[in-house]
């Protein structure tokens, strides 16, 4: 017989503190980088490239052994302050000594911050309220995260402009102590560590005997590699962040084109646009998640390759910000229903952390050659044919998950054979 997991209000409030707070520390100082290197420490733009790329490889190489990390160890909350102190010292480090070796060297250690912190947040979260709640406690994570987002971002505007440039890093490194604080709030006796890494029950507390399965972790990969289900719903989500990842880019160059220094503007609207859509979306999303998974994954694949025919029919800045309503709907969905069909596929086996990461390894990879292969499109065959080239291919994931990609959430109720096969390992 299961029991219901009762977390108490403050380790339930904290987390929403957590999620604010790490809405603009889990990327360090992200774009805000490059205009500081530039305009502040005269930069040329190769150094500026090996400095953003330095934080992306670090995650990607990252994620898959996060996400092992955060399964084997119980000390979930620690890793969390340990990524946190990472990226607070790397961005007062870049702040106050802008040279080559220590930039390059603080991207790092936030790149690698930044492939910790969503594993161990969604595994305090299942090990917290269970997987029958977690639906609707994933869509709260990610309304609050896009929450702090807007938070972050209109802080830094303010921050930027009355203060200084450098001041943005210390308010990052200020919020990554707001997140320290945050989880160190979160009552440790009230995660249960084997539910949260995907192995046994609610209500069940971890038993040592067990433990044996999970000490070989290469072997686990691997049959989880074999799912076909797990392999059909990773190829269709490395495909949508394939399409998805350079129109945003793609529509800032257009925006860039004879706008003169509007297009800053223009941009800071597409961003807040999406991150306002998201908010509700993500909510949203939860609630419904929780009779059938999808239903609702299908309109977030579906809108994808809407928006990037709609991208070529005006480069009117007004319109193509207008567009980035779709973006805040599949975005809104993707964060959360990835995190509950991941969770879903791994019930049981005890790899629900590692999963997340390779399938993160895998969006990372799709994600880079998406800004690849349309840079050179673009710049053979103009805007609108990489719109269309990219929305293609969203059209070709939409159709790997409507038609390889099961339900889910009536498959777990269901204990699908795959999840058994898969706990066996």
């Amino acid at each position: 017989m299961q029991k219901q997991r009762k977390p108490s209000g403050k380790s339930l409030r904290s987390l929403d503190y957590l999620n604010v707070f790490l809405a603009d520390v889990r990327d360090g100082v992200g774009p805000y980088l490059s205009i500081y290197l530039k305009a502040s420490a005269n930069w040329n733009p190769a150094q500026i490239g090996m400095a953003m790329s330095a934080s992306a490889i670090a995650t990607v190489i990252a994620q898959t052994p996060a996400g092992a990390l955060v399964d084997r160890l119980r000390q979930k909350r620690m890793l969390i302050v340990l990524a946190a102190v990472f990226v607070s010292i790397g961005c007062i480090a870049m702040g106050l000594f802008p040279n080559l070796p220590v930039v390059i060297g603080s991207q790092i250690m936030i790149g690698i911050a930044a492939a910790i912190f969503p594993p161990a947040i969604t595994a305090i979260t299942l090990g917290l309220v269970g997987h029958e709640r977690l639906d609707r406690r994933v869509g709260r994570n990610e309304t609050f995260n896009h929450t702090g987002n807007l938070l972050a971002a209109t802080l830094a505007g303010l921050v930027g402009y009355f203060i200084a440039r450098k001041a943005i890093f210390f308010l990052v490194a200020a919020m990554a102590v707001g997140s320290i604080i945050s989880v160190r709030m979160i009552r440790e006796r009230e995660i249960d560590h084997e539910l949260a890494r995907g192995d046994g029950e609610e209500g069940e507390e971890g038993q040592e005997e067990d433990n044996e399965k999970h000490q070989q972790p290469s072997e686990g990969i691997l049959q989880l590699l074999s799912d076909r289900k797990i392999l059909f719903f990773t190829i269709a989500v490395v495909l949508f962040h394939f399409a998805n990842a350079a129109m945003l880019p793609l529509v800032g160059q257009e925006l860039a084109e004879g706008k003169g220094t509007s297009d800053t503007v223009y941009m800071s609207a597409c961003i807040i646009v999406a991150q306002l859509v998201m908010i509700p979306v993500s909510n949203l999303a939860g609630r419904f998640a929780h009779t059938a998974r999808k239903p609702i994954f299908l309109l977030g694949f579906a809108v994808l390759p809407i928006r990037g025919v709609l991208y070529t029919l005006s480069d009117n800045p007004y319109f193509l910000v207008s567009v980035q309503i779709l973006d805040g709907i599949a975005g809104g969905i993707f964060g959360v229903l990835s995190v509950l069909m991941v969770a879903d596929f791994t019930k049981g086996t005890g790899r629900f952390n590692v999963t997340q990461g390779m399938l993160n390894t895998a969006i990372g990879v799709g994600a880079g050659l998406s800004n690849v292969l349309a840079g050179f499109v673009v710049k053979s065959a103009g805007y609108n044919v990489g719109f269309l080239i990219l929305a293609a291919i969203a059209v070709v994931a939409l159709a790997v998950f409507w038609f390889c990609v099961p339900e889910t959430k009536t498959g777990v109720n269901r204990n699908a054979p795959h999840q058994k096969n898969l706990a066996k390992s």
